[in-house]
């Protein structure tokens, strides 16, 4: 799972959605549908076998022939009443595939054909009104021969019981099956060998010799012709081949009726039971509301509709809250009115609600999180670190967190989120990156530079920043040492005397030790020099002190260079603060057209006060910079003199 900085497209999905079923009522509701489904293959296989193909979807068919949708409960449910008013299944025996395939129902868009097939109807119709027995839509081929079947399995005639058939001018007793059978026949055999109809019929089956689809389904009304007298309304017929096969199998349609049927009076008590509940989404929003601060709350709007499956994917409620003023908007009016930062909490909520989905799951997931703390405010990015406390305690879930932010870096480190051998440094340069293991995560001034103060000179040097900072919170700019240590970050009449054993005084008074380097008398300039010096042949890396050392060599650099080519020592003796910038200032007034000198000493005046000003809270912008960047500004200074 990988969570990035921000999505504006993120959002609950249909797996999300699962949070709003708790596990029983979510297991039962399953039920009812793996209870239906089942009750559906049954009879859906049932019409395959009678309709004599595997090919084709009969839910689909059944779906589109009595509906404009696709909901085949739907479509089931509205010929409920026809199916059961429905007495026989005339055309169960019609071969679907046959007559419904895509190259026959194309055909029939044809002119010549369609003229054929009217004029073969026409005729047939003829001969239905002058029959002796048969009526159109009442009494006709297939409901005379339906009910010859019907009565003699139903022992009609065993039972000695007799039907009477109006002929003209008198009524024919009828009194076994047979003679039935022989009646309906002979009246068949007289419409379907008349001259007209036969040479109506040459002319359609002439219409069906294009393909081999074609012809099958002329030899097929060869076998089967009274079918062509249904194919003036296609899509009516195969509403009733469909009826049929249904009626021959109505069993198996009365138990699916039943499978809705208890669903839907289910799923009504479950919806009840469920507006009862509190579920995970609840929660997740319960715990968002109550951590983050953002001028807005939350709430699931369509929670029992996700919950039923009419809907899939979880509706989100906003109120916007401003002050004593509650309103609800929706979700594209909020965005315009939060800050980047309450736009990216409202992302991680989204993030939160997948998580709890994989949590409750049991899905082993490697979260990979790029910057997922930029932008926030505190009070979000501690929310922020509790989440994530909290997921790296269960084991499902392993946490690859990547960042900017140190201070974050530090926060996920210091609550063991994250182990101290497990916070490591990206580096890059010109062909790869690297990971290092990162130091002073915790304290480096305490943990790191204290301790190598006296035998480390770039550790040392490094060291003055903070100790300046010591002083001022102590005794203030007016102590000494403050103005010593400001001396060495600068270049001053009295810069060039200070040497390292006036350091370690320093350091010794303030941090209460008793140490001494190995070099005293070595002016503290001298060493700033040559350990910048010996930065830029090091590989680039993760090293806090380097980036100082640069940093105060090229601001010494760039002030000594500009006090010699301003030429007026009055000038720069009167300069109280902020010498750099002084100094800057008064160049660009005396040499206004040294443009790309003067794009260097802004460079200067940009990157390097944050790193000399460092302290023990916040040192952010050293680890971003890069050593290179340092590296090059450096070599520009020294190019200058």
């Amino acid at each position: 799972m990988v969570v990035l900085p921000y999505d504006s497209e993120y959002g609950p999905t249909e797996k999300t959605s699962t949070l709003l079923v708790d596990a029983g009522l979510r297991r039962e509701y399953e039920r009812l549908h793996i209870n239906i489904d089942d009750a559906k293959a049954a009879l859906l296989k049932a019409i395959r076998q009678t309709a004599k193909t595997r090919k084709r979807d009969f839910e689909n068919e059944i779906t589109s022939a009595f509906t404009s949708g696709d909901d085949f409960e739907v479509a089931v449910t509205r010929i409920k009443d026809e199916l059961k008013k429905q007495k026989d299944m005339p055309f169960a025996n019609v071969e679907y595939e046959t007559i419904f395939n895509e190259k026959v129902l194309k055909a029939f868009d044809n002119k010549d054909l369609k003229n054929a097939v009217e004029d073969y109807i026409r005729r047939y119709n003829e001969l239905l009104a002058v029959s002796t027995f048969f009526k159109k839509g009442t009494f006709d081929y297939y409901n005379a021969g339906q009910i010859a079947r019907s009565l003699t399995a139903n022992g009609f005639f065993k039972a000695h019981h007799t039907v009477n058939l109006r002929a003209t001018g008198k009524i024919l007793e009828i009194a076994t099956a047979k003679e039935l059978e022989n009646i309906i026949t002979e009246e068949k055999k007289a419409i379907l060998n008349d001259d007209v109809l036969r040479m109506r019929f040459d002319d359609v089956a002439k219409q069906l010799q294009r393909n081999a689809e074609l012809r099958k389904f002329c030899y097929y009304l060869q076998d089967n012709e009274p079918l062509l007298s249904r194919m003036d309304n296609l899509p009516k017929f195969k509403e009733d081949v469909l009826k049929s096969y249904l009626k021959a199998h109505y069993n198996l349609y009365l138990e699916l009726m039943g499978e809705y049927a208890h669903a839907a009076r289910r799923k009504k008590q479950i919806e009840e039971e469920a507006r009862k509940q509190q579920t995970q989404w609840e929660q997740v929003i319960a715990i968002f509301n109550d951590r983050f601060f953002v001028p807005f709350e939350l709430e699931t709007k369509n929670r029992i509709a996700v919950m039923l499956g009419d809907e899939p994917i979880v509706e989100l409620g906003f109120t916007y809250i401003d002050g004593e003023e509650r309103v609800g908007i929706d979700k594209p009016e909020l965005l315009k009115v939060l800050s980047t930062g309450e736009k990216k909490a409202l992302y991680v909520l989204n993030v939160i609600f997948e998580v709890e989905r994989r949590s409750k799951d049991g899905v082993e997931t490697l979260v990979i999180i790029d910057d997922i703390a930029d932008s926030f405010d505190y009070q979000n990015k501690y929310a922020i670190i509790q989440y994530l406390d909290d997921i790296s305690k269960d084991g499902l879930f392993k946490l690859i967190i990547m960042t900017h932010n140190f201070d974050f870096f530090r926060t996920i480190e210091g609550r063991k989120i994250a182990g101290y051998r497990n916070c490591l440094i990206a580096l890059k340069d010109k062909d790869e990156i690297t990971l290092v293991q990162a130091a002073g995560i915790r304290n480096i001034f305490v943990n790191d530079w204290k301790e190598n103060f006296f035998a480390d000179s770039r550790k040392k040097i490094a060291s003055i920043p903070f100790l300046r900072n010591l002083v001022e919170m102590t005794t203030g700019e007016g102590d000494a040492n403050y103005k010593q240590l400001t001396s060495i970050l600068h270049c001053m009449p009295d810069s060039n005397k200070i040497t390292v054993r006036h350091l370690d005084c320093i350091f010794n008074v303030i941090c209460n030790t008793a140490g001494s380097s190995d070099n005293p008398s070595t002016p503290v300039h001298d060493l700033i020099q040559s350990e910048a010096i010996a930065c830029l042949s090091n590989q680039t890396a993760f090293n806090l002190e380097n980036k100082i050392v640069l940093a105060i060599a090229i601001r010494r650099a760039a002030e000594q260079f500009m006090i010699e080519k301003i030429r007026n020592d009055a000038f720069v003796s009167k300069i109280e603060s902020n010498q750099t910038q002084v100094l800057i200032r008064k160049f660009k007034n005396l040499f206004p057209k040294e443009a790309e000198t003067i794009k260097v000493l802004d460079r200067v005046a940009l990157m390097t006060p944050e790193n000399i000003h460092v302290n023990s809270f916040m040192y952010e912008p050293i680890v971003d910079m890069s050593d290179a960047h340092l590296k090059k500004l450096y070599q520009d200074v020294l190019g200058l003199v």
